[in-house]
């Protein structure tokens, strides 16, 4: 396994500047926003597919660096049901793939997207329940009138551009948000889609990650790893639940808050996760994903560092059992 990051947190510094800084640190690798929420600050694709010095320059970094691109992240809702901020994400997913494929990366990150419940809505309507069963044709609308389609087409675009795997965040607020129904769409639509796992947002649906891992690792359906940190907050949760639609600045009163890794959960449910994924297979970045706000990026960053590095695994899968 690699260690990489995230690198939307550092948007500020150049990034030639902040890839010997993680280098310094040891990591291995970087993730990189490219359009859609993560923005554009290091990697704006409508302008390197355009400008072949800027691309040359960008790409050599990397090449003087030693740190290879892990992925380009590009989240957004290419099915949203406004159509104007629909055709935004899309044409940024769009120059991802075509940038993915000047450079020689075969893995983007996304989001599977919400659409609305009907054609003329203007809203997302993520659906948590099954009644009254207005919600049950709402999902019907949503996954076979827009999702599956969206993703079909998508798919063979990208297939044909060189990409080998698209990686769903599976996060509250859109289609794909669990195990259950990453491999909805999967089975849906190829082998191409899998998932960017990222525990911290299974953590606070209740969801233990590592048996999440292992359903998915089973399927060969995890593309990507994000390193990220969820605090349950039990004297909050145990009164309101998990459902919490306080900002996330309102730390002390919401029922949980992202946190660093190590800061959320302890030594051992981090070692179990990354021994769960060396048993399905997965034996490539973890990349780490700053959003605590408790800390600065770089505090937060660097505890993340020297906390995985105690919980990774390193080294190849051992080749026989001397002992057995």
């Amino acid at each position: 396994m690699k260690l990489g990051v995230l690198t939307v947190p550092f948007g500020s510094e150049p990034i030639a500047d902040v890839l010997s800084y993680i280098k310094s640190l040891g990591l291995e690798a970087a993730e990189i926003g490219c359009g859609g929420f993560p923005g554009k600050a290091h990697c704006d694709p409508a302008v390197l597919l355009n400008d072949s010095a800027k691309l040359n320059e960008f790409a050599s970094a990397f090449d003087k660096s030693g740190i290879e691109i892990s992925a380009l992240a590009c989240h957004g809702n290419a099915v949203h049901p406004d159509k104007a901020k629909a055709k935004s994400f899309h044409d940024d997913f769009v120059n991802a793939v075509l940038l993915a494929e000047k450079l020689g990366v075969k893995k983007l990150i996304t989001f599977s997207g919400c659409p609305g419940d009907c054609e003329t809505s203007k809203h997302p309507n993520w659906v948590t329940c099954p009644w009254p069963e207005d919600f049950l044709e709402i999902l019907d609308y949503q996954w076979n009138k827009v999702l599956i389609p969206y993703w079909c087409e998508m798919a063979d675009f990208a297939s044909k551009r060189g990409i080998t795997q698209i990686a769903f965040e599976m996060h509250p607020g859109f289609c794909v948000y669990n195990p259950e129904t990453m491999l909805k769409l999967r089975h849906a639509v190829g082998d191409i889609l899998g998932a960017n796992f990222d525990p911290s947002h299974l953590i606070w649906q209740g969801i233990d990650p590592t048996e999440a891992i292992r359903v998915l690792g089973k399927e060969k359906a995890i593309f990507h790893f994000h390193a990220k940190d969820t605090r349950i907050d039990r004297t909050n949760t145990n009164v309101n639940g998990v459902l919490d639609t306080k900002h996330y600045s309102d730390e002390i009163n919401r029922s949980w808050v992202f946190r660093s890794v190590g800061y959320g959960n302890d030594m051992q449910t981090w070692r179990d996760m990354i021994s769960m994924l060396r048993l399905v297979g997965y034996d490539h970045v973890l990349s780490i994903e700053h959003e605590d706000s408790l800390m600065t990026s770089k505090e937060g960053f660097e505890k993340a560092v020297y906390f995985l590095k105690q919980a990774m695994i390193k080294e190849e899968k051992p080749t026989g059992m001397f002992w057995a």
